[in-house]
């Protein structure tokens, strides 16, 4: 045995990796217990101000949104990669780009649009529209790729045994799709919890908008602490629920089995139109309106002008925040991942799980958590770019961590155990064996943090150094003046910036069955 029991379980991970993943965690619980010394302060006071009919509604809310959303993500998503992927739909390369490009289009200029084409659109029914139609790729990426890389052969050999295609599909396939819809349903949760533009502007109150305002309206935050509390309570929920789904199955195998495409379901004429139909109407929700209506608002607005210099600016300030805030992010994400999927047990299931916690909550309370600690102990970090990186940190690490805990869960561990066989050490088998193996999951999980950093907001408004603007920022001041002329430039900028990292989410696609 080479540090593995008989169940084929490491035993003790190296020390290196094992400190790298605890200070990740660190700093990931950081809002965490900036929330839980507000509640502790604040006393018996907080039990008043939870037990209250307001909380109850925000909470019913905020779960109707995220059980909606999510199941509607699911639905989509998943229907959308079978489609792509396993039949004979003419045009796999357009479609795949069509539907992972609508990523390039924050959620909040999302609302944007859809609120400008009908002005009274407002409440649960249109944030459920416009966050599935902004969220929908983040399942859809993870089913297509989970469903390129399962051998053909379990569905092959379920047929030769006498399924039908459909039971076969469902019977050989779906379950190894399992660890990818989880994974994806998760963020989509998390991304709900925490998610401020998009519900603020379609008059939606969430426990994130109720946060906010409070913050807004008074300097005493103990009220904005107790509903984060709450908030904190539901991140756990949707952690615990997703680690129970989840369950202890193993699905690497040696070997990358068959180099094949499956063989095609064979859609009709009828079915094959009606499928198309499908995929563009939902790319005509996700991109069609909101670019529609920001070509609309720059050619009918008053406001409208192109101040040359701030924009290439403003984009310049957005385009290094978020490549520093991608490599940083995934970088961070790659011990936590390795520990969990290499060295299962209750410790690395806390570390990993801690990892989730600041991605539910708002902006403004994993800010206000920073600006906190740098007062208290690193003052000399306040309003500098590094603590501003920390917080994308903070807020997006599961976006690279869904993709590499996949890809190491399909990287055969007994190749580690090999190399070391061999005499390499453990950081040179890391880098040799194991990061060629998941370095596409890598990949696609820095591209989703660059997404997402692009496109923050109110972290960013409070953590930014002075002088430091991006386009979210912007946009935001200027669409909130109503000043939609104004605003539409950097929405626009926004999606050709974000653009090329949605383009190449595509090219890993396309190249893996080349």
């Amino acid at each position: 045995m080479t540090g593995r029991d008989a169940a084929g379980v490491g035993l003790r991970p190296p020390p290196f990796r094992a400190a790298a993943a605890l200070a990740v965690a660190a700093l990931s619980v950081v809002p965490l217990w900036y929330v839980v010394e507000g509640l502790v302060s604040a006393g018996g006071g907080v039990v008043d101000l939870v037990w209250r009919p307001r909380v109850g509604e925000l909470l019913g809310n905020t779960v109707m949104l995220v059980l909606a959303t999510t199941a509607a993500c699911l639905i989509v998503g998943t229907g959308a990669a079978w489609l792509v992927e396993r039949t004979n739909l003419p045009g796999r390369p357009f479609w795949t780009a069509l539907m992972v490009a609508p990523l390039a289009v924050p959620a909040f200029v999302n609302s944007f649009g859809w609120t400008s084409l009908r002005p009274g659109l407002s409440g649960f029914g249109a944030a459920v529209l416009v966050t599935t139609l902004s969220y929908y790729p983040l399942v859809y990426l993870p089913i297509a790729a989970a469903l390129r890389g399962t051998d053909p052969a379990y569905e092959e050999t379920a047929r030769s045994l006498g399924l039908g295609p459909w039971r076969a599909f469902a019977r050989a396939t779906l379950p190894r799709l399992r660890p990818a819809a989880l994974g994806s349903a998760l963020l989509v949760g998390l991304h709900l919890l925490a998610e401020f533009g998009a519900i603020q502007s379609l008059r939606f109150d969430t426990f994130t908008t109720a946060i906010y305002d409070q913050y807004q309206s008074t300097f005493d935050g103990t009220g904005a602490t107790a509903l984060a509390g709450v908030l904190v309570l539901l991140c756990l929920l949707l952690l615990l629920g997703e680690l129970r789904l989840a369950g202890p199955g193993r699905i690497a195998r040696i070997g990358s089995g068959a180099s094949r495409r499956p063989v095609p379901h064979r859609l009709g004429w009828p079915a094959r139109v009606a499928a198309a139909g499908g995929l563009l109407l939902v790319a005509a929700g996700a991109l069609g309106v909101p670019l529609g209506m920001i070509g609309y608002w720059l050619t009918v607005s008053a406001s409208t002008a192109f101040p040359v210099g701030d924009l290439l600016a403003t984009a310049g300030s957005t385009l290094g925040l978020g490549l520093a805030g991608a490599a940083v992010t995934t970088l961070a994400a790659l011990p936590v991942a390795w520990l969990a999927v290499r060295r299962p047990g209750w410790t690395s299931r806390i570390i990993e799980r801690s990892t989730y916690v600041g991605n539910a909550l708002p902006g403004i309370v994993v800010a206000l958590a920073l600006i906190t600690v740098a007062i208290r102990y690193l003052p000399g970090l306040y309003q500098t770019t590094v603590m501003l990186v920390a917080a994308y940190v903070t807020l997006f690490l599961p976006r690279a961590l869904v993709g590499l805990r996949s890809a190491l869960a399909q990287a055969p561990p007994e190749l580690d155990d090999v190399a070391r066989a061999l005499g390499t050490r453990p950081a040179a088998a890391l880098l040799r064996v194991t990061v060629p193996l998941i370095a596409r999951g890598a990949g696609a999980g820095a591209a989703l943090v660059f997404l997402a950093v692009v496109t923050e907001l109110t972290a960013t408004l409070l953590l930014a150094p002075i002088g430091t603007r991006t386009l979210a920022t912007e946009f935001w001041s200027e669409s909130s003046a109503i000043h939609y002329g104004a605003a539409a430039p950097y929405a626009l900028l926004m999606v050709v910036v974000s653009a090329p990292m949605a383009y190449l989410l595509t090219r890993g696609d396309h190249e893996a069955t080349r």
